[in-house]
């Protein structure tokens, strides 16, 4: 469709009896410059839509595309608007935007363009939490692509997170397919959490681009936050800043590195009932050597440690004899298996082996200034500062 362009000119009239009639000169329209360009059939996706008013400012944009209206952002200046995000693949846009001078005629254009489509492309392939999960306070958004990743920055600028009771956070790349989202502090419970990644039409690498935008939401529950000291053998864990629970363990009996307790800031990743566990590295018949399945068992790290019951109450509150677990008495086990949420902050101290901050979620082990090192853009912070 070519581009229609309205201009609509006030006229200053003066009559009076027999007086002359003079016609003030009106100023020279808006000029309305659209990129795309209206009847493009073959329009780049990954520099979004920018739309520019010289002569005067944009009044009203309009921007459609299948139905749903385009968000996006004027300057300061009102002279140049920018769509949020890239735009769709082999998409039709329809856009309309009024221009206003300062005085005298505005300038309204209207028209069409239809973005490329692409070969290769690349999505979510999945996310954590789960979409609708209730988590704990302590939840990392973590982020799994379908192919490897080469812009990364491109694709981070893509990631937004929307909470209700909004927290500083950034992003950190693990791999070339996934990338980890942590808040500075952890986050304020009770709360929705909505993550969408508008990965439609940005270029991921060269001939990769975004397929489609994906979204999802959670809920933080409430705040459990347990701390374990294995010097005095105790465990005590608060909700919403009230201690609710004090456990007398056995944690690992540290006779070597394995069957040492990592200290540091863990976070429950997922339970079983009952969970088998088998000692690493040994086989049937070597000291050490077991086959066991253990009840009410809270994962806390990747390197085999749990929070469970286990009926050795001699120990509990005594001794630490375990192979590196934290184990509870059994009822009690099981009522902290019960309350448990993915992305509880589990606390231990004591020990002298330190969680490292890739053995499962450890990623509160990392400080904030680390952390966001290994995001792929440079960092602003809430004053909007960039800081190296």
């Amino acid at each position: 469709m070519r581009q229609a362009v309205l201009t609509c000119v006030t006229l200053l009239l003066l009559a009076c009896g027999c007086t002359s009639v003079t016609a003030g000169t009106p100023s020279s329209p808006p000029v309305v410059q659209v990129s795309p360009a209206f009847d493009a059939r073959r329009a780049r996706t990954d520099r979004g839509l920018v739309i520019r008013s010289l002569g005067g400012t944009l009044d009203r944009v309009l921007v459609s595309v299948g139905g749903e209206q385009v968000p996006g952002r004027l300057d300061g200046s009102r002279t140049i608007w920018h769509s949020a995000w890239t735009l769709k693949p082999a998409a039709e846009y329809t856009v309309t935007a009024t221009a206003q001078g300062a005085r005298g005629p505005a300038t309204v254009a209207m028209g069409r363009f239809r973005t490329r489509p692409v070969e290769h492309t690349f999505q979510v392939a999945s996310t954590t939490p789960l979409p609708g999960e209730t988590v704990g306070v302590g939840m990392p958004v973590i982020i799994d692509f379908d192919s490897p990743i080469a812009d990364k920055a491109a694709v981070e600028r893509t990631l937004e997170v929307k909470a209700e009771r909004p927290v500083e956070g950034a992003w950190r790349w693990t791999s070339d397919t996934q990338v980890i989202y942590r808040t500075h502090r952890f986050w304020t419970p009770h709360q929705r959490v909505t993550v969408t990644a508008h990965l439609a039409g940005v270029r991921a690498g060269a001939g990769l681009y975004g397929a489609t935008d994906s979204t999802f939401s959670f809920t933080v529950g409430r705040a459990q936050i347990s701390v374990i000291n294995t010097r005095t053998h105790q465990m005590r864990v608060r909700r919403d800043g009230a201690i609710v629970q004090r456990m007398a363990i056995s944690a690992g009996m540290a006779t070597t590195p394995e069957y040492t307790t990592t200290s540091g800031i863990h976070l429950t990743m997922d339970k079983g009932d009952p969970v088998r566990m088998i000692s690493p590295g040994r086989v049937k018949g070597e000291p050490g050597y077991y086959d066991v399945m253990i009840d009410h068992a809270v994962r806390i790290s990747n390197s085999g440690e749990y929070v469970h019951a286990k009926d050795n109450v001699w120990a509990q509150g005594r001794a630490n004899v375990s192979h590196g677990c934290i184990n509870a008495r059994p009822d009690q086990a099981a009522w902290f298996y019960d309350g448990s949420l993915r992305g509880d902050p589990v606390t231990i101290i004591g020990t002298d082996r330190e969680l490292e901050w890739s053995n499962g979620w450890g990623f509160w082990q990392l400080s904030w200034e680390r952390w966001r090192q290994g995001s792929a853009r440079p960092y602003v912070d809430p004053a909007g500062d960039r800081v190296p």
